[in-house]
């Protein structure tokens, strides 16, 4: 058990965001950065561990749960996108309560070509469970799988952020509606008698019920590939009326962890590899004294049913909002320096922040006071429709400053006109990293692949003005585009699409082949290199100055492809200067070095490796400059 106090607004775990004006922050970790690994006789490991969270006489504002992967020490991180729960299993002490309820469900990144420093994090809101997450508290990380658990796994870290202070609403009581995988598609085990219409009975003084669910869909039945590859919808009934339909779904080509080992860009049923799942809230009011409510999916049938739905539903009764007009600060985008904020950062304009509604009031406008410490702030009044718990993601104008403190900072002012009831979490301010800085002549270097139809670019500024652009659908296949761009000092964002979602590369598609995507300076030195495999987009902020930052030796262009082959692959590979490369090629598992190359003072060119002699297996293609890796990637041969 681990308690640690911090004092009103010191810097959190995690690069977090900071706090100003509220009350004091405790920070609990309960797993603290545990190593964890499969079980493959069971299919499941448990990790179970107590902590101690405040008494019932102490205010909670709001919970933050944060979960934080690496690599295990003296192990490699895991390969596969597991199913992993983090529950409470026991309040009140070695002899309390048995309770069981899902906190929260992570899905394990494709790990197999992450670096020994690699590491990411992921953060939701576990506010909903305050009335469980109290006194001692029994906690368990149950990771699933069936990889060797000898050679790999992950560190785990779990903490959580309480913010102490009147919350917005104060809660009654939890209750579980639904917990289990239910079959689906199966005629034989219809969903629908599974989940039931459960009947509430509503609580002394209770004015809002709060139905919050986890769904994932998995396994893989034939033809449609339910239910983690079938987009179906799931509706929501209260009193046999239909509140909500939502499909269960998520698109993965812009997952901030990018790239993975594996099928990270596949859109599956509401998860992704390396992916911790956002809840979904269903507020409504409690006007009598019974209630029933139920979830039904899309009517579905399958010849081969494989398919469950793992499903996780609470209901927590609250009492009503305590002020009319309250709003807060729940995150910032842009800038920032959280992981699962990445693709956007660091930025040069466009602060973004997300707040919501906590007042009983419909919340119409707002004023957002914001700006670099140490500047004159900004005035951004946002005006729109929130009802009472809902939240919205505000983008405003402006520059974010590139030197000085570092330190953007957010106010929020008079919701609905009036004085806001719960300041505490109104302001907020953030440290950030500065964008790199270039001289006005570039050249984007853009080397289509064999399905060019899919990509194109922009180059706009602060203003939004798009300044070079190549639409999507007018570039030709396996053609090099070298676009010369004059840019005036200012601030600059380029933008690289992928409308099929699945980057210049993809070792899953090897017919589309592999294109690239480098920004050079007038000299023709790589200035940024871009991944290839990158999703559905990159997003690259930049500012030209007077002063250019220095052009980085290490800064090169490499890559193998086909990375799933019967015979050739072939590595490309462009520096700024000649170096020392050595190639290992690495059989996997085991470790064993089955071919290794030297090359002195290589600069540029293309290199074939012929894998046909080896047998089907899975290699590592690991690639040092200067004794250090600076790229590692798997391949497949003859799978």
């Amino acid at each position: 058990m681990k308690q640690f106090l911090l004092i009103s607004i010191l810097s959190f775990w995690f690069n977090s965001s900071l706090w100003a004006g509220q009350g004091d922050t405790l920070q609990i970790i309960s797993h603290d950065a545990i190593t964890v690994v499969t079980d493959p006789s069971k299919g499941a490991n448990t990790y179970t561990e107590w902590a101690v969270f405040p008494g019932e006489e102490e205010a909670i504002r709001k919970i933050v749960m944060k979960i934080k992967f690496a690599c295990p020490d003296n192990m490699r991180c895991a390969d596969w996108d597991y199913l992993d729960h983090i529950t409470i299993k026991r309040t009140g002490g070695k002899e309390g309560e048995l309770q069981d309820f899902e906190i929260g469900r992570m899905l394990t990144p494709y790990g197999g070509a992450f670096g020994e420093k690699w590491e990411f994090d992921w953060q939701v809101d576990v506010t909903d469970f305050s009335l469980l997450l109290r006194d001692s508290v029994e906690l368990e990380y149950k990771h699933t799988g069936y990889e060797t658990n000898n050679d790999r796994g992950w560190k785990v870290t779990v903490a959580f952020d309480l913010i102490k202070g009147q919350p917005a609403m104060e809660p009654i009581s939890i209750t579980k509606i639904y917990d289990g995988s239910f079959a689906y598609g199966d005629k034989e085990k219809p969903i629908d008698k599974a989940l039931k219409p459960v009947q509430f009975t509503s609580e002394k003084d209770a004015a809002m019920g709060r139905l919050r669910i986890l769904q994932t869909g998995h396994g893989m039945d034939r033809p449609d590939g339910c239910g983690e590859f079938c987009n179906k919808y799931r509706d929501f009934l209260l009193d046999e009326k239909l509140v909500a339909s939502r499909q269960i779904w998520k698109q993965c080509g812009e997952n901030p962890l990018y790239p993975q080992a594996g099928t990270w860009i596949f859109d599956r049923a509401n998860w992704c590899p390396g992916d911790l799942i956002q809840p979904d809230l269903y507020d409504f009011a409690i006007a009598k004294p019974k209630h029933t409510i139920q979830l039904k999916m899309e009517d579905y049938n399958s010849p081969k049913p494989i398919a469950n739905e793992l499903i996780a539903a609470y209901l927590i009764q609250y009492k009503a909002y305590r002020k009319k007009n309250d709003v807060t600060i729940e995150d910032v985008i842009i800038p920032s320096k959280k992981a699962i904020h990445s693709r956007l950062n660091p930025a040069t304009f466009g602060p973004t922040i997300v707040i919501k509604n906590n007042g009983a009031e419909p919340l119409t406008k707002l004023s957002i006071n914001h700006g670099s410490k140490g500047q004159d702030s900004n005035i951004y009044n946002w005006e729109g429709l929130l009802q009472p718990g809902e939240m919205d993601t505000v983008t405003m104008p402006g520059l974010i400053l590139q030197k000085g403190a570092l330190t953007y900072q957010f106010e929020l002012r008079k919701p609905n006109g009036r004085k806001d009831a719960s300041k505490q979490d109104n302001l907020m301010s953030v440290n950030y990293t500065p964008t790199p800085v270039h001289e006005p002549t570039l050249i984007f270097h853009l080397e289509t692949n064999k399905k060019p139809e899919d990509n194109g670019y922009q180059i706009v500024d602060a203003e939004g003005n798009i300044l070079y652009q190549r639409e999507v659908g007018t570039l030709v296949a396996d053609t090099l585009y070298k676009d010369s761009l004059q840019l005036s000092k200012g601030a600059y964002q380029l933008v690289l699409k992928d409308e099929g979602g699945d980057g210049l590369e993809f070792w899953y598609k090897t017919r589309a082949g592999r294109g690239k995507a480098i920004l050079l300076n007038s000299q023709g030195k790589i200035v940024k290199s871009f991944n290839s495999d990158f999703g559905s987009s990159i997003t690259y902020n930049f500012t030209v100055g007077d002063t250019p930052d220095p052009i980085l030796e290490n800064e090169i262009s490499l890559g193998v492809f086909p990375t799933r082959t019967k015979d050739f692959t072939y590595f490309d590979f462009l520096s700024n200067n000649p170096e020392e490369v050595l190639i290992k090629l690495i059989k996997d598992p085991g470790g064993e070095v089955v071919e290794e190359h030297l090359y002195r003072d290589f600069k540029e060119g293309r290199l074939t490796f012929d894998l046909s002699r080896y047998p089907k297996s899975r290699y590592f293609f690991r690639v040092f400059v200067n004794n250090k890796v600076v790229y590692n990637k798997r391949l497949r041969v003859k799978e």
